[in-house]
């Protein structure tokens, strides 16, 4: 299948923010965007249910007009700091196929070293997809202690969530 399949315009124009600092609001994201370009939306998502229902869950994605836009957004904000901690900004697009294409090959590896090949990998998969589940989560447990110091770094309050240390340029 044509991986091109998925993607359309708007999906295009629309970025993909992560690790964002939970003190971070829906308005200051939109305030750090808006010089970018015109944002016809944006999608702050938190906590449904659990422990931290109602918390910010440290992502979200702005959809901007034009593709353009949302490209020079990336460029321009990718790894910039906010409250002490590096945006991870991606076009929506790339952030879907970047994880298709890590679940696939990481499901296709586990099952081959099972010895599974042709008509027993459509089976199988799931087991497949649990492991590489559990690869993921332990990739994310080798960065925790990184993660903790950084937060322990940061002041317990965020005026401005933009660093404005770096260049701008």
């Amino acid at each position: 299948m044509d991986p091109n399949f998925f993607i359309d315009e708007k999906a295009e124009s629309r970025v993909y923010i992560g690790n964002l600092d939970l003190r971070i609001t829906e308005a200051a994201l939109i305030k750090m965007f808006t010089p970018y370009g015109k944002i016809l939306s944006e999608e702050f998502l938190w906590h449904t249910r659990g422990p931290k229902r109602g918390e910010p869950r440290g992502f979200a994605f702005i959809q901007f007009s034009t593709k353009e836009e949302a490209k020079l957004a990336k460029e321009k904000m990718h790894g910039r700091l906010a409250c002490g901690r590096p945006l991870v900004v991606r076009l929506a697009s790339e952030k879907y196929l970047d994880e298709a294409a890590q679940d696939s090959s990481t499901a296709l590896g586990e099952a081959k070293k099972a010895g599974l090949t042709g008509s027993t990998l459509g089976k199988t998969s799931r087991s497949a997809k649990i492991a590489a589940i559990k690869n993921k989560l332990r990739a994310l447990e080798e960065e925790g202690p990184s993660m903790k110091k950084q937060k322990q770094a940061d002041s317990d309050s965020c005026k401005d969530s933009l660093d404005h240390s770096q260049d701008k340029g």
